[in-house]
């Protein structure tokens, strides 16, 4: 064998030896990646797995928060409604004692057109007084307790909005959540074009605690709002049950000051005008009784005269028959007495037309003060009184 064979076999052999090794190390190779494979699908398959029972945990956490939020929402709600209810009945107590106080003034004013010697400080005006008082601080408290209900109203409607945008976002978030858990490899691709490259740092910039506690902090916002609105019904309930009794008292109060003041007006007008009948027929017996006292004047000087013409007559008898006999001494009394009982008639016509005049003084007074009752009696009885039959107060 020549030197050249020997190298040859030689270089053969070394070639063979190391392709040996090479492939040896491929088999190796190739049954790694085959086993890494297999690892990695497993890995692979678990990690799925992990990620939809999170998913789905996730999806349950989600609706359960959504059930607090929506029962939360639910009592807001209903607060809202019934504080809009309390808002209609306080705006309708409001114009019942808007209208009660113009009433009320109204009264006021008309009893100021009395006439001056009935214009006096009596109970109706004191108790009209109170009456306006009562309305007017029964006016300035629910105007304070509208402002009340409606921010009360608005503070719900806020939480309301903050429920609702909470909602509306865990019901995106829930819908994106059963999409995720849903996803498979085979459906990936459609979502490529929807990728969003700021989603990763977007999910890093709330906790799973600052997401339960911002949940929690507009929950824990609509339970006070609720409170504050159960506390504020209760409040405003009572007010007004409170406000339509005191108004009804104060209304009682002054109507009955009216029928008292009515009643004693129709009393002094009534008692007034049997006085002024009596004083009329009085007046007319004057006039009578003058009428006679003329007559009887009259009489009297007819006597007179017819005395002293006897006498007259008797004086031309002779001189011895000029005796102071019986008829003489009557003739001569008569003459006498009848002078004094004329003057004394004549007094007492002037005693008469006296009288008289203190009658008719009196006529007018009682004429002048029969109108004043008249007048005061149709402003209480038929204005006022007209007036306040509009007046209707019951339970706000």
């Amino acid at each position: 064998m020549s030197v050249q064979q020997s190298i040859s076999q030689q270089g053969s052999g070394l070639n063979l030896k190391n392709m040996e090794t090479v492939r040896g190390h491929c088999e190796l190779f190739r049954a790694e990646c085959s086993r890494l494979i297999l690892e990695t699908d497993k890995a692979c398959k678990r990690m799925q797995s992990d990620d939809t029972e999170r998913l789905d945990q996730r999806v349950r956490d989600i609706q359960f928060l959504k059930k607090e939020l929506e029962l939360k929402l639910e009592d807001i709600i209903v607060g809202i409604d019934d504080l809009m209810v309390l808002q209609s009945r306080g705006i309708k107590a409001l114009e019942v004692s808007k209208e009660l106080t113009r009433v009320t003034v109204l009264c006021l004013e008309e009893r100021m057109k009395r006439l001056p010697a009935e214009r006096r400080h009596d109970d109706v005006d004191k108790e009209l007084m109170k009456e306006r008082e009562v309305f007017e601080g029964v006016e300035a408290v629910l105007t304070r307790v509208l402002e009340q209900i409606n921010e009360q109203i608005r503070l719900n409607r806020s939480a309301k909005y903050q429920l609702e945008h909470n909602l509306k976002e865990k019901f995106e978030a829930q819908s994106i959540d059963n999409s995720c858990a849903l996803l498979t490899a085979h459906s990936i691709n459609q979502l490529q074009s929807f990728k969003n490259p700021q989603t990763v740092m977007m999910s890093l910039a709330v906790t799973p605690e600052q997401w339960e506690n911002i949940t929690d902090i507009h929950m824990a916002q609509a339970e006070q709002q609720k409170t504050n609105s159960l506390s504020l019904h209760v409040l405003v309930a009572s007010l007004l049950e409170q406000m339509a009794a005191d108004m009804q008292m104060q209304y009682q109060a002054t109507t009955t000051a009216f029928q008292c003041n009515i009643q004693a007006l129709r009393s002094a007008k009534s008692q007034m005008e049997d006085q002024l009948a009596k004083i009329l027929s009085e007046v007319a017996c004057q006039k009578s009784i003058r009428e006679d006292l003329r007559v009887a004047i009259n009489d009297s000087e007819r006597g007179l005269s017819l005395a002293n013409a006897r006498l007259d007559l008797r004086s031309l008898r002779p001189g011895k028959e000029q005796c102071y006999d019986p008829a003489q001494a009557q003739l001569l009394g008569e003459v006498q007495l009848l002078p004094s009982n004329i003057n004394r008639l004549r007094e007492a016509v002037v005693r008469s037309e006296e009288q008289q005049r203190s009658l008719i003084r009196c006529q007018l007074d009682l004429q002048e003060n029969i109108e004043f009752k008249a007048n005061s009696l149709y402003i209480d009885e038929v204005i006022c009184t007209g007036h306040r039959k509009s007046i209707t107060i019951h339970n706000f």
